[in-house]
């Protein structure tokens, strides 16, 4: 069954609004991916940061298997299972901070979110939070509520849950530095909401679909102190960013700055759905039994994988790896940012192997360039590598390749990356 085959039945079956690429997977090992024509592809994706530790880890898929021959499912609530208890002892162990913690397992990130307000509302006693304008956190009803960017994700799909505000996150590329972002959020206070009736700040240290923007350490550092201040609680929404993404544990790591909350999921599982809620164990202990979990939270098979990847990324130092492959792609994109030929690439940006460059018309102006950045993207699928955008004017090129992608590979990503940029914009 061919590409083209596929996406004709595709067409006829899924529902439009279920957008994909035009690669349909039938192999994948480690950084390479093989389609339905046996074409192959290096993959700057990752599944969306998902497979950090490759695709089909040896480690990760043994893990599995051992775990198939055991059980697949009891539901913890019926019957509970170690390996759930021990991987909330290793999370509680590795998210920042060395105050008593408590972890609850589910199955997708949105769910994390929405199990972090849960846990934050109760805790707290108050209602409202506070997002960002171009957050991204889910696509369930709070997650689409919390997400800072109407087109794709909320366009249509109203209303929302109530008292959700948002204010502006650190853009420096385009005008807006910490001190207006924390403007931003006091003038929230001053006009729409009491502080004293906000539950939780959800931020993300380096916003995923939002442009791969980077907070400054000082904001981070400033919002756990307005949060302390006002007794609110701070999420941080590590689940593009945490498991070794940015060179460290979570991103959070980065700025120094201990969170209240961590939201986690992607790339915990190894490629199978797992997601988590690591907290203060005073705040996760606040709900009432019974008022947090799900029938499939904390999968015994996902469960089985996570411990898999956390020992990979300490076996092959995934962390080290991840600092030296975004050095190597951030150098290669400055330095190409620096020729007259590649003038359309107006910023380079990112954190650890969470990589981004930002495509615009004018560099005076800083107009983005949607065109641009989608027919990039359809040469270098052409030329057989998999890249993907991101940004509120999806003219921003993300690279997420994973953690254990070689280095020879990598380089030749970006080659690939650098002679399909070079050829449509002389196009």
């Amino acid at each position: 069954m061919s590409s083209q085959d596929l996406a004709t039945r595709q067409a006829a079956a899924v529902p439009r609004g279920v957008a994909t690429k035009g690669v349909y997977a039938v192999r994948a090992e480690n950084a390479t991916l093989w389609d339905a024509n046996g074409k192959s592809y290096i993959d700057f994706a990752a599944g969306i940061a998902v497979v950090n530790t490759g695709h089909r880890h040896p480690e990760v898929i043994e893990a599995v298997k051992a775990q198939l021959d055991s059980f697949t499912h009891t539901c913890f609530h019926v019957a509970p299972y170690e390996s759930y208890i021990r991987l909330a002892e290793r999370l509680n162990a590795a998210t920042p901070g060395n105050h008593a913690k408590k972890t609850i397992l589910v199955t997708t990130g949105a769910e994390a979110v929405e199990n972090a307000v849960k846990a934050a509302r109760h805790f707290t006693g108050r209602s409202a939070v506070v997002a960002f304008s171009g957050a991204f956190h889910g696509r369930t009803m709070m997650g689409m509520a919390l997400t800072g960017k109407v087109s794709p994700y909320k366009k249509g799909f109203g209303p929302f849950p109530a008292e959700v505000f948002h204010v502006s996150y650190p853009k420096t590329y385009h005008g807006v530095d910490t001190a207006q972002a924390l403007a931003s959020l006091k003038q929230l206070f001053a006009s729409d909401v009491d502080p004293a009736r906000v539950a939780a700040i959800i931020v993300e240290p380096v916003q995923g679909e939002g442009g791969f923007y980077v907070a400054p350490a000082d904001f981070l550092k400033e919002l756990r102190k307005v949060c302390d201040e006002h007794g609110i609680l701070l999420i941080m929404d590590e689940i593009q960013t945490g498991i070794a993404r940015t060179g460290k544990m979570f991103a959070a790591e980065h700025a120094e700055v201990v969170p209240d909350l961590v939201t986690m999921a992607k790339g915990l599982g190894g490629g199978f759905p797992l997601a988590a809620v690591t907290g203060r164990a005073e705040i996760m202990d606040a709900a009432q039994p019974g008022g947090l979990g799900g029938t499939y939270g904390g999968s015994p098979v996902g469960v089985a994988a996570a411990h898999a990847v956390l020992d990979v990324i300490e076996k092959e130092d995934l962390c080290a790896k991840a600092a030296a492959l975004g050095d190597m792609m951030m150098d290669k994109l400055k330095e190409m940012a620096k020729r007259n030929s590649f003038s359309a690439i107006g910023d380079v940006r990112g954190l650890g192997a969470m990589v981004a460059f930002e495509l615009v018309k004018d560099r005076e102006t800083r107009e983005p360039d949607a065109a641009l950045t989608a027919a990039l993207i359809a040469k270098a699928e052409e030329n057989g590598l998999i890249l993907l955008s991101c940004g509120p004017d999806a003219n921003v090129i993300r690279l997420l390749a994973p953690l254990t992608t070689p280095m020879d590979q990598a380089k030749k990503g970006m080659d690939i990356l650098e002679a399909s940029l070079a050829a449509v914009v002389k196009n």
